[in-house]
């Protein structure tokens, strides 16, 4: 999994363009601060583009592939082992979420450099605000019920997952900022608050 959520900066190095509505105003300013607004296609594409690089540098087996995460591997990652609300805890008042996420209360309205609030247990950082992240899988309203070993998300549909929260208006509820937090979108939206991490995984030659 992506220890950051993909940059602008990262984004222009792989596709030769930076869609992101936040772009700096000179070319000596951060690009750090994550890539939005990004389709699912997009998203997927970068991956597939970064693959192909890394592989012909060497840089990753032949058998590997970058990819976004599945919604499983995603709430996995984001929780770190734990069990409640957030990753860093209970926070029934919503008074840490600050320390951990950039969302409408502190966030100035804007994107903000990835990397910049606090780690989640397991050292990934923006799981819960600055930019909503696309998952891999098809959108479903219905989760089957039970204990699954990594499950996989339905083999169609007309929306793709959306993880993590954003820097606007829906983290005002502060449900939309929890580990759980799901939500959904046509994967063709280029929705200024939508931007992804890649996870590198085992895939064909």
């Amino acid at each position: 999994m992506g220890k950051y959520e993909v940059t602008q900066g990262e984004y222009l190095a792989v596709l030769g363009s930076n869609p992101s509505l936040f772009q700096p105003h000179n070319a000596t300013a951060d690009t750090s601060r994550p890539v939005v607004p990004v389709t699912w296609f997009d998203a997927t594409s970068y991956c597939g583009q970064l693959t192909e690089r890394d592989r012909t540098a060497g840089r990753i087996a032949a058998n590997s592939v970058y990819r976004l995460p599945t919604e499983a591997e995603w709430e996995y990652a984001c929780r770190g082992w734990t069990s409640t609300p957030f990753s860093y805890g209970d926070d029934p008042g919503r008074t840490n979420r600050t320390n951990y996420a950039w969302y409408s209360g502190n966030s100035d309205w804007t994107t903000h450099p990835v990397g910049q609030k606090l780690p989640n247990p397991w050292g990934l950082y923006d799981m819960h605000g600055n930019a909503f992240e696309w998952c891999q899988d098809w959108w479903s309203f219905n989760l089957p019920g039970g204990i699954a070993i990594d499950p996989q998300g339905p083999a169609t549909g007309s929306n793709r997952v959306l993880r993590s929260g954003d820097w606007c208006v829906f983290c005002v509820v502060g449900a939309y900022t929890r580990s759980a937090s799901r939500y959904h979108h046509d994967p063709d939206s280029r929705n200024y608050l939508f931007g992804f991490r890649v996870v590198l995984a085992p895939g064909q030659p």
